[in-house]
């Protein structure tokens, strides 16, 4: 089985510093849910992996966050595409749950999940804690320049070896190349 983790806000959708409150906020970044459809097509399950503090936070509750997840399952189904699974963290940053990235808990319940070994599956974010959960259970590290990527190209803490790209589609191009 091939397997791909992706972030949420900053790779699929724009992100904000102010949190994505509501499905009207959510908006796809260009070519982001063409790229997964196109996944989908190459016989890869993907997997959505996302912080949403802004429910530990008092921000929006889980029935906004279920509403936003709907929204976005419905935008990709009508690109042709579909998620296997959306995993999240609703803890607060100051949290010491072990879910909440770079924490590694919620790509070890992905791969418990799934019933995969995720050694050398890509994890694509646009923060360093995306990467760094990833390398934390051995996936492969993909940076986009979407959303918060160009600042975290310039941490002197990106892991080596990661693969930095423009967005998701082309991303995705070169994976299904």
């Amino acid at each position: 089985m091939k397997l791909i983790i992706l972030d949420r806000d900053g790779v699929i959708n724009h992100d904000s510093d102010q949190f994505i409150k509501s499905p009207d906020e959510w908006k796809p970044i260009t070519g982001s849910l063409e790229a997964i459809a196109r996944l989908n097509q190459w016989g890869w399950r993907v997997v959505v992996a996302t912080n949403q503090s802004g429910v530990g936070r008092g921000l929006f509750g889980m029935d906004t966050l279920n509403a936003i997840h709907e929204k976005m399952v419905k935008s990709l189904t009508q690109a042709g595409g579909r998620l296997d699974a959306i995993f999240f963290c609703p803890h607060a940053a100051d949290s010491t749950c072990e879910c909440r990235k770079p924490r590694p808990g919620m790509l070890r319940e992905i791969g418990a999940r799934f019933n995969v070994p995720l050694e050398g599956v890509p994890m694509v974010g646009d923060s360093l804690r995306d990467l760094q959960a990833g390398l934390a259970v051995g996936c492969k590290p993909y940076l986009v320049l979407t959303g918060k990527g160009q600042k975290t190209r310039e941490d002197p803490d990106l892991p080596p070896g990661t693969e930095i790209y423009p967005d998701l589609a082309t991303l995705v191009a070169d994976l299904t190349a």
